[in-house]
């Protein structure tokens, strides 16, 4: 009798990670990170900007004091009363809402377009394939009908 070997542990984590999914993940992760500095650098050096046309060049300092007397140390850090920090919070904002739009008009839309071209040339295809293949059917069905007639027809000779 055989016996099966169970699979180690390490063969279970070798086959995870050759999985197409996990490969596609991590791609993913790492320019996303890169990515990450692109939008950053966006947000500092053109968006800030316009809202510093505004106000100030920087949206963290933008924050609104709920419980007063509000006070800020040098570093940034509340120092007493309850501030709310709105400016960062509309920063992380448009940063997610820059990369969203980049994502999709830079990755997304250009894909799609691009699998539809593909979707769209694979039907026109197999709809040629389609009217050659009702094409012969029809003549085929033209050659039965007159081999019928002929032998219909030779056949009342005799």
């Amino acid at each position: 009798m055989s016996e099966k070997k169970e699979p180690s542990i390490l063969d279970g984590f070798k086959a995870f990670l050759m999985r197409g999914n996990v490969v596609d993940l991590a791609v993913a992760v790492v320019i996303g990170a890169a990515f990450t500095n692109i939008v950053n650098s966006v947000v500092r050096g053109v968006i800030n900007p316009f809202v510093g046309a505004i106000g100030t060049k920087n949206l963290d300092s933008y924050s609104s004091c709920l419980k007063g007397p509000c006070e800020k140390a040098a570093d940034g850090t509340v120092t007493s009363g309850v501030m709310i920090l709105w400016g960062s919070v509309l920063g992380a904002t448009l940063s997610f809402v820059i990369t969203a739009a980049v994502v999709y008009f830079l990755m997304v839309l250009p894909m799609s377009k691009y699998l539809a071209r593909q979707e769209a040339r694979r039907k026109a295809k197999e709809g040629t394939h389609e009217v050659i293949e009702v094409t012969e059917l029809e003549v085929l069905k033209e050659i039965r009908d007159a081999l019928v007639a002929q032998r219909g027809s030779g056949h009342n000779q005799s």
